[in-house]
């Protein structure tokens, strides 16, 4: 029994992209044998231990997260977030009205300029 073979693995590094040819051959059969460097192998052992490291590490923070408890908002922050958004709104609704007062100056100012364009003519 034949069968056509290619692995190689990708390990990202800092630098690049080291990557590992493990087998190259036009076939594989029980009497294969396989050739790594040395460096290949401890390239390889460091991103399986990497890997696992992740694993773990993230494993034991969602563990973590999910035995604390939930953030409670007390009443005396809520009313200051409260506090914040409406003083937020009036002063807006301030900015608006001295927007429109301006407007309104404009206005006028473009009618007298236009009534004098037309005393001019």
């Amino acid at each position: 029994m034949k069968y056509l073979l290619r692995v190689m693995v990708y390990i990202p590094l800092q630098d690049g992209l080291l990557i590992i040819n493990l087998i190259n051959m036009a076939e594989l059969n029980p009497n294969s044998k396989f050739q790594l460097t040395i460096k290949e192998l401890i390239a390889l052992g460091f991103g399986i231990s990497s890997l696992l490291g992740v694993y773990f590490t993230l494993k034991a923070d969602i563990a973590l997260a999910m035995q604390e408890p939930k953030p409670i908002i007390t009443q005396q922050e809520f009313q200051y977030k409260d506090e914040l958004v409406r003083k937020t709104i009036m002063l807006t609704q301030q900015e608006v009205s001295s927007v429109k007062e301006d407007v309104a100056e404009i206005k006028e100012s473009l009618n007298k300029i236009e009534d004098r364009l037309y005393e001019v003519r």
